[in-house]
Formats: structure tokens, sequence, C-alpha cells
């Protein structure tokens, strides 16, 4: 069984996936590649001047990969349930298994509807700060969350605030993934060795 699935392939996905993957937990993510990063171009994005949506996102896909992601590109996932012991996720090829559950499919909330999420007034899931849905060990991300706020970098810090949220949980006290530069050295070397 993976520690963490994630349904969705665009910044918030992959934020999700990476800050999980980084910390020590296995991490799937199903990538369709139908993110909306394709028609953007970056310039609001801390620390990139100018950058085109699909380069963007070859670089992240790229980091994810480096970091262990089991990245699922191209399959689709048609169906989630939770069981309580985790989540079952249903593809075409098979079903998969995870302690928890990170939904990051754009403003398609049909997943987290079949998964019986708490949605507001304005039709959006219903999260807290920490991106949990009313469904324990489910997360909602980007702009599944948000009625209009539908940014790239505020799509990756809601995959950042799930993955550090299962991070706490699975630690059992509030987790901060704060490298410093001996560490970014050292992780950064152990990537290249590999």
């Amino acid at each position: 069984m993976t520690s963490v699935i994630v349904v969705g392939g665009g910044p918030a996905g992959l934020s999700a996936a990476l800050f999980a993957a980084k910390n020590g937990l296995d991490a799937t993510v199903f990538d369709t590649d139908e993110t909306w990063m394709h028609k953007a171009h970056l310039f609001n994005y801390p620390g990139i001047g100018s950058i085109g949506g699909s380069e963007f996102m070859g670089v992240t896909r790229q980091q994810v990969d480096d970091f262990g992601v089991d990245r699922r590109q191209g399959e689709e996932v048609t169906g989630v349930s939770a069981d309580g012991d985790g989540f079952a996720v249903t593809t075409d090829d098979g079903e998969y298994e995870a302690s928890y559950l990170v939904l990051a499919t754009g403003a398609d909330r049909s997943l987290a509807e079949d998964l019986g999420c708490a949605t507001t007034d304005e039709g959006v899931v219903d999260v807290g700060v920490d991106m949990e849905t009313s469904v324990a060990d489910a997360y909602a991300t980007g702009a599944m969350v948000r009625a209009e706020e539908w940014q790239a970098v505020i799509a990756a810090g809601d995959g950042a605030a799930a993955a550090l949220n299962i991070l706490s949980k699975e630690k059992g006290e509030h987790f901060h993934d704060f490298d410093v530069p001996a560490d970014a050295t050292e992780a950064f070397g152990a990537m290249v060795d590999e």
C-alpha cells in the first residue's frame, strides 16, 4: 500500500507528491496532463522571472521524479472510495490503495463528490487551512477549494499544506519542511549520486 496517492499532476498535485516523497513517504501521482498550466506563462511565481507553463510543468515533473515519486503519466483515475483503512483509487489499469488521498483535479470536483466530501455554498470542496476535507485523511487542493483564486503559486501552496499535514499526522507532531544550506547540499548530493 502506498502512503499517499495524489490525483492530478498540476502545481498542487506535484507539490503534494514532492513534499511527501522528499520527507520519506511513498507517493504515487496520477497525471493526465490536462493542467491549465499549458495555457499559462508565469511571471508571478516567486523565484521564477519568466517561464512558459509547459516548460514549468516539465521542470516540476523532473523534480518529482528525482525524489522517487511513482508518477503514473497518462493514467486516468476513474473512481475513488474510502474503505476505513484508507482509500482505493481505480483506473483502467487497476486499483491502487493508500493511507492518504490528495485530490488536485482543478475545477473538476467530481471525485470529491463521489467520495462524499462536503462542499461550501459556493460549490467548492470545503477544507480548512490544512486542506483536509470532511472525509478524514482525504485532502483537496487548488481550484477544487477556491471559487476564483486559480493561481499556480496558490495551488502549489495548497499541495504543500496537504502534504505537511499528512507528515504531521504520520510523525505525531507538527512537521516543518525547512531546509538549511547543509541539509540542501546533502539532499541534492544524494539525488545526484543515485
